[in-house]
């Protein structure tokens, strides 16, 4: 589950391989674009961890950070 820390969303995702795990930020990556709303990210073998927060509101969290994550939680 999203939680909010620190004025963003934050989850982790972990997966069985680095390949599952680096076709889930593909996925992301696609859904982010299609937005123009770029989460800060990283990713270590099998597990992504996305930290959400809107730049241009002042990097607080916005409906267009928990419009994402509900897109980024579908392709789950």
């Amino acid at each position: 589950m999203w939680q909010e820390i620190d004025n963003q969303l934050y989850r982790k995702f972990q997966f069985a391989n680095f390949s599952e795990a680096f076709a889930f930020m593909t996925r992301v990556a696609l859904e982010a674009e299609k937005m123009d709303h770029h989460p800060k990210w990283t990713n270590v073998w099998n597990t992504v961890e996305i930290w959400l927060s809107t730049h241009d509101a002042g990097n607080v969290v916005t409906d267009k950070d928990h419009a994402l994550a509900r897109r980024i939680d579908a392709l789950l």
